[in-house]
């Protein structure tokens, strides 16, 4: 495959708006392990902006680039074993180190849990249980890394069908043409508003079905548009429209939600509104940005190729970061605006030593989703190779 560079700075972009969203969930009045002294219900305004689209972008782009893993891997059975260990071995590691310090904070300014990280860490998070509601251990933001794993098994399982190539035809007929902005959103409004309501996402793997209806498909989508030309200039054809419909139903979304703030209860068909509106700005959005992806970004610069290799790394411990410093800037009293400016810059900051700290150690690089070094540099020499010119 043609590496899509402009697919690359899509999930750049896509996780360094996914961080941002999770340091303005310190302000908004919506269920987060830590929060500001008064968070703001206005801040849904902005929040709901991203919040639509931003892990169903996730899900595709995952699948966009798990079709280029797969054109480098030894098969099927190649591809699976560098999935399970580039996502469960982070996964358990995520589980077991960097996720317990945003359970105890929770613990510590939500439910008045009295002790200290490290009696928590030796007593009560791996109870395997709940402490005053609170699961434990758990996956918190991980959540993400477990649904993509499932996701690729079950992608694995449909490469197994015979001439799995039909799948790709059928994909090229369906979404070769305005197919690619109507037909995934007459799928949402059908499983997302119609046959069933979407609501508050549980993050259990077992029992999110309706989040699999929007989640799953995405991530298939994903897949079928890396090997799908007719597909991708459909979409940067039409970005122009879904522009505009995202737009609009961002309008309306933000439109109820100044209206009607939070909680407030609302009559059936502003709810339906709501929902549906919701819908449309989700695939619309998506279709939008991979339309400008194709058509003005699908070109290499220096910073892509760490950029790109950081992103899992960022993922993994960003949360950690947000909590923690938020945690640290409580007992202070700052302004909003001051905590929110210090927040992003220390999140960036923290992420960024994580990254460089463990790409630097061996052992550490397959914890934090990094290929190990020898792998790393094999890859390195392959896409080096054909910019090298015989003199």
């Amino acid at each position: 495959m043609e590496r899509h560079y402009g697919m690359d700075w899509l999930r750049i972009g896509a996780f360094a708006l996914l961080i941002l969203y999770h340091v303005g969930m310190v302000f908004v009045p919506w269920g987060f392990q830590v929060k500001t002294a008064a968070p703001a219900e206005w801040v849904a305004v902005p929040m709901f902006l991203t919040n639509a689209w931003r892990l169903m972008l996730l899900f595709l782009v995952s699948g966009f680039a798990s079709r280029a893993l797969l054109a480098k891997s030894d098969g099927v059975r190649g591809f699976l074993r560098n999935r399970n260990a580039r996502l469960l071995i982070p996964l358990a590691f995520g589980m077991a180190v960097v996720v317990p310090p945003q359970s105890w904070v929770e613990l510590v300014t939500q439910h008045g849990y009295a002790h200290g990280l490290g009696w928590f860490l030796a007593h009560d998070y791996f109870r395997f249980g709940t402490l005053d509601g609170v699961l434990l251990p758990t996956w918190n933001h991980l959540w993400f890394v477990a649904y993509l794993w499932a996701y690729t098994i079950a992608l694995g399982a449909l490469l197994a069908l015979p001439r799995p190539e039909r799948l790709q035809a059928w994909f090229d007929r369906a979404f070769g043409g305005a197919g690619a902005l109507w037909l995934p959103l007459a799928w949402l409004l059908l499983f997302q508003v119609i046959l069933f309501r979407r609501g508050e996402e549980t993050h259990d793997l077992v029992r999110d079905g309706v989040a699999h209806l929007a989640y799953f498909p995405a991530f298939l989508f994903g897949f079928g548009l890396a090997g799908s030309r007719r597909a991708m200039v459909a979409l940067a054809r039409g970005w122009p429209l879904a522009a505009m419909l995202a737009l609009a139903g961002y309008a309306i979304v933000a439109g109820i939600e100044i209206r009607w703030p939070g909680d407030t209860i609302v009559s059936r068909w502003v709810g339906y509104a709501f929902r549906i509106a919701r819908e449309v700005q989700t695939w619309a959005s998506i279709a939008a940005l991979i339309g400008l992806a194709e058509r003005y970004l699908n070109r290499d610069n220096a910073w892509r190729p760490m950029l790109t290799e950081a992103v899992f790394p960022f993922y993994i411990i960003h949360q950690t970061v947000i909590v923690l410093v938020e945690y640290t800037l409580l007992p202070h009293g700052l302004h909003p605006a001051a905590e929110f400016a210090i927040l992003v810059a220390a999140t960036v900051a923290g992420c960024w030593l994580f990254y460089l700290a463990g790409r630097e150690i061996s052992w550490l690089r397959p914890l934090i989703g990094l290929r190990p070094r020898l792998a790393a540099r094999s890859r390195s020499a392959r896409e080096a190779a054909p910019t090298l010119r015989v003199p």
